[in-house]
């Protein structure tokens, strides 16, 4: 197996373990979620240190979600690494669980950072990533905003900070779907061009298709060579992708949806999977 069939493949199985998730649940954050799945696949894919058996491993490289909303998209990658049974992710966001709608640190096995309050990410991840410079630890942290999360003005306190620091042990990404809860982020106030205000601070910046695993992966590993100052990678991505019903609406940052409507989605999430799955073995060429 190729890597990036793998990775492709790991993607594919991230978005149809959220969509059920969701469909379990009936309602959520179906939109921002969806938009980071292959993101996550190339990180839980060999980017990142880590150890399932071993969540709190002293040595672990950290992920902060600052989009705390995508958690079911997270929950939905540690669960299939094996840091929890799969089977826990259709108790997402019910009474008792350890899945919260928002990642939470002190409930989930794998959550390194609680959050959900937006821009705060980008200040704890600075933070984690100044002590394990600090510590001598070969350690990174990795950081997820959102676009319209940017409208906040602690994400650039954080902006002037980690480059003051050189803190080329933080590699950032922000999902630039374009949409926000309350619309389309150029209506509501626009973040104008990201990659270009980060680099203004002192970033070392990449924009990517959000999507494609194989370019994801590659910008990956130029951000990790980079010394004496932090990473952004801008992913150009579909809020929603993948999912028909909340693709192309403008307000689909938490939603409600049929059964019927969830049940379409879950029907062609699969047919991609299974496509992925027969590209891997080697009997399939076509992707859905």
């Amino acid at each position: 197996m190729g890597k990036k069939e793998e990775l492709r493949l790991l993607a594919e199985q991230i978005r149809v373990a959220a969509l059920e998730e969701f469909a379990a649940l009936g309602f959520g954050h179906v939109g921002g979620a969806l938009s980071l799945v292959e993101t996550l696949a190339v990180l839980y894919g060999g980017a990142m240190r880590v150890d399932p058996a071993r969540p709190e491993w002293a040595e672990r490289d950290r992920l902060v979600v600052s989009k705390g909303h995508a958690g079911p998209a997270v929950y939905a990658t540690l669960a299939l690494k094996g840091y929890f049974p799969r089977e826990e992710l259709l108790t997402l966001n019910k009474p008792g669980t350890r899945l919260p709608s928002h990642c939470d640190r002190l409930k989930t096995p794998g959550i390194d950072m609680t959050t959900g309050s937006l821009g705060q990410g980008m200040s704890t991840a600075c933070g984690l990533a100044l002590g394990q410079r600090m510590d001598g630890a070969r350690a990174r942290t990795f950081l997820v905003l959102g676009d319209g999360e940017c409208d906040e003005g602690q994400v650039w306190e954080g902006a002037l900070f980690a480059p003051h620091y050189k803190l080329d042990n933080l590699i950032a990404f922000c999902d630039n779907n374009g949409q926000q809860l309350d619309g389309y982020v150029k209506k509501v106030l626009d973040t104008g061009d990201l990659a270009a205000k980060f680099a203004a601070f002192g970033w070392y910046t990449q924009t990517v298709d959000g999507h494609d695993v194989e370019a994801l992966d590659a910008a990956v590993a130029r951000a990790l060579a980079q010394e004496g100052a932090p990473s952004m990678i801008v992913l150009k991505t579909v809020k929603g992708k993948g999912c028909p019903f909340v693709e192309g609406r403008e307000f689909n940052h938490h939603v409600q949806f049929t059964k019927a409507e969830m049940d379409g989605a879950l029907t062609s999430a699969r047919a991609v999977l299974e496509a992925a799955e027969a590209a891997v073995r080697g009997g399939a060429q076509a992707w859905v």
